[in-house]
């Protein structure tokens, strides 16, 4: 037995040196030190051994078996580095190329505009306000004047929802005459003026940016969600010039120093007297274009004198104070400002126009 041992060592040392795979090391280990390995057979018949013989044997046995153990153990890590050299050759990186920059993002559009025109605001001394997506009618309509039979009350023009806390109503002088819910998506920002109104003693100089919803088809003009910022002033000897100031030096500030304005009576249950506002079509410079329909001029927002009831309705003094208010849509600045021609293109998440902004 003592023969074999040393012959079954020997031959181990010639495998292992010819072993050059990980695969090859594996059948050796398993050929010598496996349930029906060399080695092990011979473990498993000491006890044909005499027993006079039995310590000497079993000895030496057990030194060839730690020998092969070892052995395989050291390979294996050899084996290992230099597959582990192999792949870093192979997968070796040329440190003088330069590196791949992150593309890294940007605001949206509409909020780059939001945040422009609140920075202008802000400039001039005003607030930014907030307030509730979900309102009563009392705020969205009541409150600024807006008749109880005024069109935009009706279902089509309003998102209702089901008020879930019935008796409980978000102003005790709201009604519901037209049978409609009392509660509703907010379809203007003009209700964060009733709640400063309310809440805050003049002079009032703030700015209520924001999401409204309407029932709108969404084609290239319109759309069911969008952003509106509107203005809010109110102090003592307040005038129609002051409003006309605020707007004229807000329409160059976000359009451009050489864009001009005019101004067009119109009606608005909250505010009296009432106009829409237009600037100069920067596209021909006021002389007529397509993009202007001809007329050189390009509306952009809505304004006028706060209506004395809206003062009454909120707690002020008509007789002492006197205020303007204005409005204009996120999105439209957007389109007028870069020429878009679908108001659908900012929602659409469609990279290869984002990027542009």
């Amino acid at each position: 037995m003592s023969d074999d041992l040393k012959a079954i060592e020997a031959q181990f040392q010639e495998g292992l040196a010819a072993a050059e795979t990980m695969e090859a090391l594996e059948a050796l280990r398993v050929s010598y030190l496996g349930k029906k390995g060399q080695l092990t057979a011979i473990m498993r018949s000491m006890g044909q051994v005499p027993p006079e013989e039995r310590p000497a044997m079993g000895q030496l046995a057990n030194t060839v078996r730690a020998t092969v153990d070892a052995a395989l153990k050291a390979r294996k890590e050899e084996l290992s580095a230099a597959l582990l050299e192999q792949k870093m050759v192979a997968d070796a990186v040329d440190v003088t190329l330069p590196g791949r920059r992150l593309s890294s993002g940007t605001q949206h559009l509409i909020n780059q505009i939001r945040e422009e025109i609140e920075d202008i605001f802000c400039g001039l001394g005003y607030t930014v306000e907030d307030g509730p997506y979900v309102e009563s009618t009392w705020y969205n309509f009541t409150a600024l004047n807006a008749p109880e039979d005024h069109p935009s009350r009706s279902a089509k023009d309003t998102f209702y929802v089901v008020d879930n806390a019935p008796g409980t109503m978000l102003h005790a002088e709201e009604t519901n005459v037209q049978g409609e819910s009392d509660i509703l998506l907010r379809t203007q920002t003009s209700g964060v003026q009733v709640h400063v109104m309310e809440n805050k003693k003049p002079p009032i100089y703030m700015i209520c940016p924001g999401t409204v919803f309407r029932p709108d088809t969404a084609d290239a003009n319109h759309l069911p969600q969008f952003t509106q910022v509107e203005g809010l002033v109110v102090d003592e000897g307040i005038t129609f010039g002051d409003l006309k100031g605020t707007l004229d030096y807000f329409t160059r500030e976000i359009f451009g120093k050489d864009r001009a304005t005019r101004y067009r009576p119109h009606f608005f249950p909250f505010t009296e007297p009432s106009c829409e506002v237009d600037v100069s079509c920067g596209v021909c410079g006021g002389k007529g274009c397509r993009f202007c329909k001809n007329t050189g001029w390009l509306e952009i927002l809505g304004a006028g004198m706060v209506d004395p009831n809206v003062f009454e309705f909120c707690g002020i003094d008509p007789e002492k104070y006197t205020g303007f208010a204005f409005g204009i849509g996120v999105e439209r600045v957007a389109a007028l400002r870069y020429d878009l021609p679908d108001l659908r293109m900012l929602m659409t998440g469609d990279m290869r126009f984002l990027r542009q902004f």
